[in-house]
This record gives structure tokens, sequence and C-alpha cells, in this order.
């Protein structure tokens, strides 16, 4: 699993025009899921993101989680990011998991992450044309991959 994590001012997921998802001050979430993901992978990253210190404190240095905050959490499926880019200049989707694998992940991971939370999880439509706005704050902007931990 791979996620593109972004702290917001504001976010918002349409689809066909109508506003599916939003959020005030906390953090967007893309996330991407490939074959042979699993239960481990989505525990691992719903722990580090929601306690990823990356919110000022009243000193202005980043050293707050979006737990210590109580912020808001939009989640949006992307299968993009697993985009393999070696070979050509056609990206190739081979490793992102197919809908059967992809769908319960997400869900779970969307479940887990509103259990730990106490809050629900603003989120977009799996398959979908999303079309996503975003106020960045900072601009903050992290990418944590689940394969190499980091």
């Amino acid at each position: 699993m791979r996620l593109v994590i972004q702290r917001v001012s504001q976010a918002e997921v349409k689809v066909e025009g109508s506003t599916v998802g939003a959020i005030g001050k906390g953090l967007l979430v893309l996330l991407g899921i490939e074959n042979d993901d699993n239960q481990s992978d989505l525990e691992w990253l719903v722990n580090k993101l929601l306690n990823l210190r990356i919110f000022n404190d009243e000193n202005q240095v980043m050293n707050l989680s979006l737990l210590d905050i109580k912020g808001a959490l939009m989640v949006i499926s992307q299968f993009t990011l697993m985009a393999a880019t070696k070979k050509g200049n056609r990206p190739s989707y081979i490793r992102a998991a197919n809908h059967e694998i992809a769908i319960p992940l997400y869900e779970q991971f969307v479940t887990l992450a509103e259990e730990k939370l106490g809050s629900k999880v603003a989120k977009g439509v799996f398959g979908a044309d999303m079309k996503v706005s975003l106020l960045n704050d900072g601009p903050v902007t992290i990418i944590i991959d689940s394969k190499n931990r980091e």
C-alpha cells in the first residue's frame, strides 16, 4: 500500500458535480493498493498515518498528530499511485490491485481509521471519476509505502 498524505486546511471530493466528501483542517490521503497488500500493511499504515506528527504545536514545530489535534481525515482510492514507469512513457498499472482485492482493503482501511479516530472519515467513490480539490497547508506532503516501512 502506498499513501500520499497532504496536510490540508480543507478538502472536497465531487463525483458527477455533487460533493460526496468534505473536510476542514486535517489530512487528505490518496491510497494506492497493490496485489500483495494485506491486513498487516493496512494496520501498519493506519497507525503510522494517525500518529504522524505533522501538525504544528504552540511553538510552530511539527509535533502533533491528527489524533492530537482531533483533525479530519479524507481517504481517496487512487490506483495510479501503483504506476510503474521504468519502461517507456506509458505507465503500467499491473501492480495495482483489482477490485476484488482493493475494495475490501480500502473499506477496511477507512473503518479502522474511523475506529481509531472516533469520527467519520470522508471518502470518495471507489472507481469513480472524482474531482478532488484541496488547500494544502504548509505545504506538507508525505509519501509512505508499507512495503518499505518508510
